[in-house]
C-alpha cells in the first residue's frame, strides 16, 4: 500500500510525500490500496533514479543492499530486499536476476554491475541481455 512504498521509498534515499506516491501508484493503474508487486516497485525505482542520475545517489541505494559491507550484493543481500519489499520469489528466480546482472561472472554484483543495471533505461532494469552499449 502507499504507506509501505513510501516508506521504502525513503529508506532507499527518497524524500518522497504521500501525494506523489499515491499519484506514483495511480500511475501504475492501482487503487490507492493496492499491492505494487517487485516488478512494479523497481519500475517506480528506475523512473525515480532517472531523475537522480548522479552516481552518488546510486551507490547509496547499492549500500542498502550491501547490508554485510562487502562491497557486493550477494544472493543472500538480493533475497533480503526482495522480501522486504514483499515479493514472492523462489531461489531459482533471485539466481536468474544475479546472473543477469553479474556481468564478470563472480556470482555477485558490484558496485559497477549495481549502476549498470540502475541506468539501463527498459522497464525492467535487469533485463540487460548481453549488450555492452550503454
Amino acid at each position: 500500500d502507499i504507506r509501505e512504498l513510501k516508506i521504502a521509498m525513503r529508506a532507499l534515499g527518497f524524500d518522497v510525500k504521500k501525494a506523489e506516491v499515491r499519484e506514483m501508484v495511480a500511475n501504475l493503474g492501482k487503487e490507492e490500496y493496492g499491492v505494487v508487486d517487485y516488478d512494479e516497485f523497481v519500475q517506480l525505482m528506475s523512473l525515480k533514479m532517472a531523475t537522480r542520475d548522479s552516481r552518488q545517489e546510486i551507490l547509496k541505494v547499492f549500500r542498502l543492499f550491501d547490508d554485510d559491507h562487502t562491497g557486493r550484493i550477494s544472493f543472500t543481500n538480493l533475497k533480503r530486499v526482495i522480501e522486504m519489499v514483499g515479493e514472492n520469489m523462489n531461489d531459482d528466480e533471485i539466481q536468474e536476476m544475479l546472473d543477469e546482472a553479474d556481468r564478470d561472472g563472480d556470482g555477485e554484483i558490484n558496485e559497477e554491475e549495481f549502476y549498470r543495471v540502475m541506468k539501463h533505461k527498459g522497464t525492467n532494469p535487469l533485463d540487460i541481455s548481453d549488450s555492452d552499449s550503454d
